[in-house]
């Protein structure tokens, strides 16, 4: 007899209703935010040899045919725009770097956006500062921020939301070769602040930090979040019961717990502060891209990150620990989880349409 055999694997649930027609246009909303949280777990969930950033790109294309704006940088453009932190990520990979732009405009002309932004690495290997072989294949879903900006805008398209959003998925691949960036190298990111390169495995934040300021730069949102599988310490400090939440605004992180509490998609929040900024100063640029030490990693990379907000409203989610299950969860099997597409729907929902 097969393992699970006798485990019962349902199809289809039929519900009888008076109303029926009432049922059906309350759960289509439902329908719309499942689909776009199975579109995140599919992209996740996928093998790196598929999903590297041009093929990304492609997938996040097919969003044109629900009403949504894309738009895919390439390598040339970025360079024209600066973005030297965000390309020096994947200058190791024959893989081209992109960024890819989502704009979904269902609100009033006048209401500035709504902007998500996520980490998308297709695959991390660390680097010239390389990860350990073992466990390393479960780097595939290090673009999980992405994922979920995909998934997210699958959902709002989809249910036709009420708001002005955008969604940007910063895409590289991190790999070790003789174009690869090195440690100790400095390059000058999209705001015009300078990064000493310490360790090429503290990439996310590199990618971020163009994304993050060209987002802002840009768009000129009333308040943007990111979405990221950025530190292994984040797991050491909340195991993946909860995701990590850094913001400088209190309202903002008080919205997003709320979010958080009510889909089952936990935030809890870290702090902030000059303290732990000081620890990444630089002697020879203006930031370096890892602290000083082991201590406090998932609070210095956030604070690296608040450098290239510029005062707008931000929040940033360290889903390192929440957006893989090896055991699996009660709305998802073992795999990938799209953390964070429920939660940051029921956010905009409630607060911006």
């Amino acid at each position: 007899q097969k393992k699970d055999a006798h485990k019962v694997h349902l199809k289809t649930l039929n519900f009888m209703t008076k109303t029926p027609k009432a049922a059906k246009k309350f759960f289509e909303p439902l329908n719309q935010i499942a689909d776009g949280v199975f579109l995140t777990r599919h992209v996740v969930s996928e093998p790196p040899n598929v999903i590297y950033p041009e093929s990304l790109a492609k997938i996040a294309k097919e969003l044109k045919t629900l009403g949504v704006g894309v738009e895919v940088l390439t390598e040339a453009q970025m360079q024209k725009l600066g973005m030297n932190a965000l390309l020096g990520v994947g200058q190791g990979s024959i893989r081209d770097s992109h960024l890819v732009v989502l704009t979904w405009k269902g609100g009033p002309k006048t209401q500035a956006p709504v902007a998500i932004v996520g980490k998308g690495i297709t695959f991390d290997t660390g680097g010239i500062s390389i990860k350990p072989a073992t466990d390393m294949d479960d780097m595939k879903y290090d673009m999980a921020g992405s994922g979920v900006v995909l998934g997210l805008f699958r959902a709002l398209a989809g249910r036709k939301a009420k708001v002005n959003a955008v969604g940007v998925m910063a895409l590289a691949e991190n790999m070790p070769s003789g174009s690869a960036q090195r440690p100790g190298d400095v390059v000058t990111s999209m705001s015009g602040q300078t990064i000493e390169i310490l360790n090429t495995d503290a990439e996310g934040r590199l990618v971020l930090a163009d994304a993050l300021w060209y987002t802002q730069s840009r768009f000129k949102p009333q308040v943007m979040v990111d979405l990221a599988t950025l530190t292994g310490a984040i797991v050491i400090s909340l195991g993946q019961e909860h995701a990590g939440l850094f913001s400088n605004d209190d309202t903002l992180a008080n919205r997003l717990k709320e979010a958080g509490d009510v889909t089952g998609e936990k935030l809890w929040r870290l702090p902030l502060s000059d303290a732990y900024n000081k620890d990444i100063d630089s002697n020879v640029a203006d930031v370096k891209n890892i602290g000083s030490g082991r201590g406090a990693g998932s609070i210095t990379a956030a604070q690296f990150l608040q450098r290239f907000v510029n005062n707008v409203p931000w929040a940033h989610l360290d889903i390192a620990g929440t957006a893989w299950d090896k055991k699996g969860r009660p709305l998802s099997v073992r795999g990938a989880t799209a953390f964070g597409v429920r939660l940051l729907n029921q956010w905009i929902q409630t607060h911006y349409e």
